[in-house]
């Protein structure tokens, strides 16, 4: 598990025929409304097959008035992909400094399925850009993942809509035994085909298909020994008898009971959505200076944050999602070395007011501070040498013998690195 809880930062990808109508509610983040609204005002843009199915919703509303209540299949037509650029995306990604990346796709779009995968029902074949993604990323010194959705194929199985969450296991998934074969084979094949550093699934697996992880996994690690899956999987996975996955995961707001036990990674979009949504704007998303406190607070915590960008549907970010990741590259080309390679800084507690979390790396402690003004950072007895304190933006810090004082300090946060005592 080294390399992952080193790498801190991934990206995440979610592309394929919703991005098309590229539609939803932006109401909010996942884990804060109950489960009833939120089916029926799904702020996921890749849910708009579900979403546009529940009489009375506003994306059925959309999806009757904007499409004329199109099948959903026949978006596929119009992912086209024209003006996609890999390299340029696995660049961008890049310069964020992430030392791994993952490409997703959550319904039936040949980008999330494989060559067993049945014959699209459309006259057109849509794009498939996994390898070139997985290549493109590699060139860019990235780590690569695959996402498959275990629990919930909106290609095959049953199809049902789903209004609440208790109806995804009996109502909504698929668990005949030829659904899980059908599942089986397409993660083997994307191992095969792509030697994944993660295998990350969702919504779980279907009953029948159970008895079948054990050897899933064995398969995966004789092909990718440092290869590492998530913990949505039903906790079937056996790489030891007391373990049941290698890493928990948390979504915007849900699940964050599990964040602190173990390795475990922060996943959420720049805005509600994981696909590209055109009803959201810059007031439903994450500032540069909010997506840099969200990786410094998960960080600080002991976690990994792996942030989404949902592309459009020729193949082009959001220019609010490009220029979110262009600010982080400026804030991670400065203060990278508080976020890589580093652990929670033992005998100290974060703050919001003033906002303040702490990282170490070997023998240095790293605070990273956002705040308005000028403030003065009280010596922690002890465990700082506060006389080292050093601002990696190089800007001045004034050493008083009990605290240090920084200069003017924004809602960007800013890192102050001092020696720690032996």
């Amino acid at each position: 598990m080294t390399w992952f809880q080193d790498a801190k930062f991934g990206i995440f990808m979610h592309w394929g025929a919703y991005s098309v109508p590229a539609w939803a509610e932006p109401i909010g983040e996942l884990g804060t409304f109950d489960s009833e609204f939120w089916f029926a005002h799904c702020p996921y843009a890749e849910w708009y097959w579900n979403t546009s199915q529940i009489p009375g919703s506003a994306a059925f509303s959309h999806h009757q008035s904007v499409h004329g209540g199109r099948p959903y299949d026949s978006f596929l037509d119009f992912w086209r992909a024209e003006n996609f650029d890999p390299a340029d995306l696995a660049s961008l990604f890049a310069g964020r400094g992430p030392l791994r990346g993952a490409d997703t796709a959550h319904d039936a779009s040949p980008c999330g399925r494989s060559r067993t995968a049945p014959a699209t029902r459309t006259p057109r074949s849509p794009p498939r850009p996994r390898r070139s993604i997985a290549d493109a990323s590699r060139a860019a010194g990235l780590r690569f993942g695959v996402y498959y959705s275990g629990g919930i194929d909106w290609f095959a199985g049953r199809r049902a809509v789903i209004r609440h969450e208790d109806q995804i296991d009996d109502h909504g998934r698929a668990n005949e035994a030829a659904y899980a074969a059908y599942a089986l084979r397409h993660v083997q094949d994307l191992i095969t085909r792509y030697s994944p550093d993660i295998l990350w699934n969702d919504i779980g697996w279907p009953d029948q298909g159970l008895v079948d992880l054990p050897g899933l996994f064995a398969f995966y690690r004789a092909d990718v020994p440092h290869g590492i899956v998530n913990d949505r999987w039903d906790g079937t996975h056996s790489r030891r008898p007391d373990v049941a996955y290698d890493f928990r995961t948390s979504e915007y707001q849900a699940n964050r009971s599990v964040e602190g036990s173990g390795p475990w990674e922060n996943c959420r979009g720049i805005g509600f959505s994981f696909g590209y949504n055109q009803a959201e704007d810059a007031s439903h998303s994450l500032p540069v200076a909010g997506a840099v406190r969200q990786l410094a607070d998960v960080v600080s915590r002991g976690g990994n944050l792996l942030l989404n960008v949902g592309p459009r549907a020729d193949g082009t970010l959001p220019p609010t999602q490009w220029a979110v990741l262009e600010g982080m590259a400026e804030w991670m080309a400065v203060n990278s070395v508080a976020i890589h390679d580093t652990r929670p800084l033992d005998g100290v507690s974060p703050s919001d007011s003033p906002w303040l979390r702490w990282t170490r790396g070997g023998n240095h402690a790293y605070a990273l501070i956002a705040e308005t003004g000028e403030m003065r950072l009280p010596h922690l007895a002890g465990l700082l040498d506060l006389d080292t304190a050093v601002r990696l933006d190089g800007k001045p810090v004034i050493s008083e013998g009990t605290a240090v004082t920084l200069g003017e300090i924004g809602d960007l946060p800013i890192v102050v690195r001092f020696d720690l005592v032996s």
